[in-house]
């Protein structure tokens, strides 16, 4: 996600919470769990199609939990995926992710509770989270840089600062990809995606 388009998610925000309380005055970070909003909360990806046909997914439906010793879990629902095309949904869920058998998909990370210590309400900090995604049965690390935001007292903003590179392969899903092709009658569907987050998480 480009700083415009992240300013723009945090912007209003930041203005809110700076205008009802200052840092001096919110409660520490640490110490509490942090549940994901998961209505204000967003994960996407683009696909390529034909080499030159770029289109954004989306996940509906997220769920996770920041714990107080930085135990962190998200949880992607794979039935909410969004394509905007209802035929492309379906194919999604019951060719690719086969969500009859992989309901969901789970990113879990180790956070370092003591680097948001001192986070002050419209105060970020820019981390490297260390992390495993777990899809179809398959757990592999990746690493994403992350800006997190104090948006309010009990309010806090991760946005991504580049994107995450996931490879089909790595997840078994290339045999899926391959008649996700076939059926929507394409020369090539690139297998690998950049993701991109911005999750909000309150307490």
């Amino acid at each position: 996600m480009n700083t415009i388009l992240r300013f723009a998610i945090a912007a209003p925000l930041l203005a809110a919470a700076a205008c009802s309380e200052t840092p001096a005055d919110a409660p520490p970070v640490t110490g509490a769990e942090w549940t994901l909003d998961g209505a204000a909360s967003d994960l996407s990806y683009v696909t390529i199609k034909a080499g030159e046909i770029a289109e954004t997914n989306t996940f509906e439906t997220l769920t996770g939990t920041v714990s107080a010793d930085g135990a962190a879990a998200v949880t992607i629902d794979l039935a909410s995926v969004s394509t905007g095309v209802d035929i492309r949904n379906e194919r999604m869920r019951d060719i690719f992710f086969v969500v009859a058998d992989n309901p969901s998909a789970t990113v879990t990370a180790q956070i370092d509770p003591a680097a948001f210590e001192t986070l002050g309400v419209g105060q970020s900090v820019e981390t490297t989270l260390d992390g495993t995604l777990s899809l179809k049965g398959v757990e592999a690390p990746f690493q994403a840089a992350v800006t997190v935001t104090r948006a309010g007292p009990d309010r806090v903003l991760a946005v991504s600062d580049a994107p995450v590179i996931v490879e089909a392969g790595t997840y078994n899903l290339t045999d899926g990809l391959a008649q996700l092709q076939e059926l929507a009658g394409l020369p090539s569907i690139t297998p690998v995606v950049p993701v991109t987050f911005s999750l909000v998480f309150t307490r």
